[in-house]
């Protein structure tokens, strides 16, 4: 059985899927009342399954006429798919971001699940023992020269 996040991540991402152009435009009070929970779990979705680095873009507005548009960034396009992610690497980057690119290329279909694994692995803080912020640095080399890879193959 699913649990509510899974749920709603998955209703989502089948409304992106028909969607035409690749964006879904949402009511927060809504997709809540249809699935009888409170806005915040969708916010906690949205914030943690939907997120650049899986291959997202999320603007939202608040208010009576508020709305969450979501847009599924084209990894048709794997070259700028992948630039977008190195783009987000950047020089330094957290174990939990370098996560969420490694799970977003694994979704895309870029990677293989043991590729994968390795990969988390050799992202983690207890692989990588020395401190931050040069932690963080390393971690960004490796996983910009992974994606360089990716692209290239």
């Amino acid at each position: 059985m699913h649990n509510m996040s899974d749920i709603i991540e998955q209703y989502l991402k089948q409304l992106l899927a028909e969607a035409q152009d690749d964006v879904v435009e949402i009511k927060r009070a809504h997709i809540a009342e249809k699935f009888d929970c409170v806005p915040s779990q969708l916010n906690y979705v949205i914030k943690t399954r939907f997120t650049n680095e899986h291959g997202y873009q999320i603007e939202s507005k608040r208010g009576g006429g508020g709305y969450i548009r979501i847009t599924k960034i084209e990894s048709n396009d794997k070259a700028a798919f992948i630039k977008h992610l190195i783009e987000l690497t950047g020089q330094q980057i957290t174990q939990q971001n370098a996560e969420h690119i490694i799970e977003g290329l694994f979704q895309n279909e870029l990677i293989s699940e043991r590729e994968r694994k390795i990969l988390l692995s050799t992202m983690h803080r207890d692989v990588l023992m020395v401190d931050v912020p040069y932690r963080d640095y390393i971690r960004a080399n490796i996983l910009r020269n992974v994606l360089k890879i990716v692209h290239y193959s």
